[in-house]
């Protein structure tokens, strides 16, 4: 009689789970990836997405596609509800309950508004296509509705772009919608003038890209500025209203404002039972199990994990990679009767692109760039990881056109013409 496989639930397609199932893939296992999108995003170019720089299709593949040559691999499209630990079942949405012997959750995070969810529709995140093209939407539309007023001989409004948070998502959108303003949008319009437009970055910290060395900092910084953006540290958000976004008691007008200033573990993590940090990250053992129950795994984005230094990893794609990979390999040991190994995180270094030729890289062995040079290992590095041969080529072919045209290709106002924040009327 022919043993049953053993039978591995991964939840989300995300980086890590993405990478858990292509390392189980040919091995002597059963998997079942649930996602409830039928497609992987290269999440660290969203923001060419938001900016138009780039279209979903140059960033996103399905994840059916990526998988196909795998026998064992199954992919659903589904959610999950909730699990019940003790039978080793995952409940979801709508279909039957799914069994595993080992499950390896990978749900991701979402925005965190620090208690305020009301500002979600009045300032936008960049986690999703859907959000990367709302953004999009918001942007494109606040440059044409400026034009249809100074068409029509009304007031010309100021065109005020505020991005709440200076880490690596606020700086980047913040330096393309520099570039969009004063390059990509230049010559399109009669009756305003786009390199009027006023980009304001806002970091609570001390200073942008807090989790990056000091001096890479103060170059991200000074390359910020020269881009023309308005960087104010130190600067606290009280409230986002329509239009406007409140430091205390100055009002900032906002045509446009996007969130950058925190990320929410998905609400999976506290499902599972057991504790979680702030950002409802589930705090997990040396090997990625959650205590009490070896056979389940949390990682990425949802996942508390130390390096060994006892420091948090941050919430990256080659965390994300790497953990999955671990994960995987401590299934096959399982198998073999082999003991686990606990997960190393090998620190690959970290990049942050601010504008056309304008980076930031924090490399191993204290190794830090920035200009010209980090900007070209930015691209390598972001081509290289990209899922597919045909997104490399399109990605590749979009910014050489970008880089000597000083345009972007993808300026379309999908869906709505109307202002999402309530603050004016519609196109």
């Amino acid at each position: 009689m022919q043993q049953q496989r053993t039978h591995v639930v991964i939840i989300g397609g995300g980086f890590a789970g993405l990478y858990a199932a292509q390392a189980l893939a040919r091995q002597p296992v059963q998997v079942t990836l649930v996602d409830r999108k039928n497609h992987h995003t290269f999440q660290p170019l969203l923001y060419q997405v938001a900016t138009a720089a780039l279209s979903p299709a140059d960033i996103a593949s399905p994840i059916r596609g990526i998988l196909r040559q795998y026998r064992n691999v199954n992919v659903l499209l589904g959610e999950a509800a909730g699990f019940d630990l003790a039978a080793r079942r995952v409940r979801l949405k709508e279909g039957p309950d799914l069994g595993y012997d080992y499950l390896i959750v990978a749900a991701g995070a979402g925005h965190a508004y620090f208690g305020h969810d009301e500002w979600a529709p009045l300032a936008p995140g960049l986690k999703t296509l859907e959000d990367a093209l709302e953004i999009r939407r918001r942007v494109l539309l606040a440059y044409e509705l400026a034009e249809r007023r100074a068409a029509a001989g009304g007031e010309t409004e100021p065109l005020n772009f505020v991005i709440v948070g200076a880490g690596p998502t606020g700086v980047e959108l913040a330096g393309a919608l520099a570039e969009i303003a004063h390059q990509a949008l230049v010559r399109d319009f009669r009756a305003i003038d786009p390199t009027q437009a006023r980009i304001v970055l806002l970091e609570g910290g001390p200073r942008v890209l807090p989790s990056y060395p000091e001096n890479l900092s103060r170059s991200a910084e000074a390359q910020l500025r020269k881009l023309s953006v308005e960087v104010r540290t130190s600067t606290l958000v009280t409230a986002v209203e329509p239009g406007a976004v409140r430091l205390g008691d100055e009002v900032l007008p906002a045509s446009v404002a996007l969130w950058a200033a925190g990320v929410k573990a998905s609400p999976l993590g506290a499902m599972l039972g057991v504790p979680t940090d702030g950002a409802g990250r589930v705090f997990v053992e040396p090997d990625l199990s959650i205590p009490g129950h070896k056979e389940v795994f949390v990682i990425g984005d949802l996942a508390a994990a130390k390096d060994e230094k006892g420091n948090f990893l941050p919430g990256i794609a080659p965390v994300a990679v790497q953990q999955g990979r671990a994960v995987a390999r401590a299934v096959v040991r399982d198998r073999e009767k082999k003991p686990r190994q606990n997960f190393v995180y090998l620190n690959k270094g970290s990049l942050a692109t601010i504008g056309r030729a304008a980076a930031v890289a924090d490399l191993p062995g204290g190794l830090r760039l920035s200009g010209l040079i980090a900007w070209l290992a930015w691209l390598f590095v972001h081509i290289f990881f990209l899922i597919g041969f045909r997104n490399r080529v399109l990605v590749m072919i979009q910014w050489a056109w970008a880089y000597l045209t000083f345009q972007r290709g993808t300026r379309l106002i999908t869906g709505s013409t109307e202002r999402s924040d309530g603050s004016g009327p519609a196109a």
